[in-house]
């Protein structure tokens, strides 16, 4: 496989990697997420399983990273030169795989597609469903907040989106939108 070509989960290089590192991840209460090899980098994603308490940390990832590199220049499933990363997914993730969008159903999701649905390339808004074939999404660009179906083979690119909550400033007191001003006169 050249450097050109691009191994994704599901491919014979990404196959034996995901043999490899599963019982590291496992060991480590973490999971597979995606396994990806192009342009000479084979990336690993680790997370935690779906309503874990709390992410993946840096010592982890790093001990993954130590022992999976070990075990890649002593087996050697990767032809060639490669860059290792090991990584979590982010808070804005990736979605390639049905697995993946069907994990993150009830999130808003960004998505990109092939051609055009009901007129639309582009589709932002609450990902309501999902299984191994097809995506509901909620809209949240349209002025009646309409579901849209896609097929998940006409998906060109699709990730999370991070949603920004809005915090008080620290030592502020909540707004009391009912409150009415003060007014006073003066002579």
């Amino acid at each position: 496989m050249s450097d050109k070509q691009e191994a994704t989960y599901g491919s014979s290089v990404a196959d034996k990697v995901a043999a490899i590192v599963e019982p590291m991840a496992s060991a480590l209460g973490l999971e597979i997420y995606d396994i990806d090899y192009s342009g000479g980098t084979l990336k690993v994603v680790l997370d935690t399983p779906p309503g874990g308490p709390t992410g993946v940390n840096l010592d982890d990832l790093a001990l993954v990273t130590r022992q999976l590199g070990r075990e890649l220049d002593h087996s050697d499933p990767v032809p060639g030169r490669y860059t290792l990363e090991v990584t979590s997914p982010g808070l804005e993730r990736t979605l390639r795989r049905p697995q993946h969008f069907i994990r993150e159903v009830g999130k808003t999701v960004n998505i990109r597609l092939h051609s055009a649905v009901n007129g639309m390339r582009r589709i932002q808004g609450e990902l309501m469903a999902a299984t191994s074939d097809t995506v509901t999404v909620r809209n949240s660009e349209s002025a009646d907040l309409s579901t849209v179906d896609i097929n998940i083979a006409d998906i060109e690119r699709a990730r999370t989106v991070f949603v920004w909550e809005r915090a008080e400033k620290p030592g502020k007191a909540p707004a009391n939108k009912s409150a009415k001003k003060k007014i006073v006169k003066k002579s």
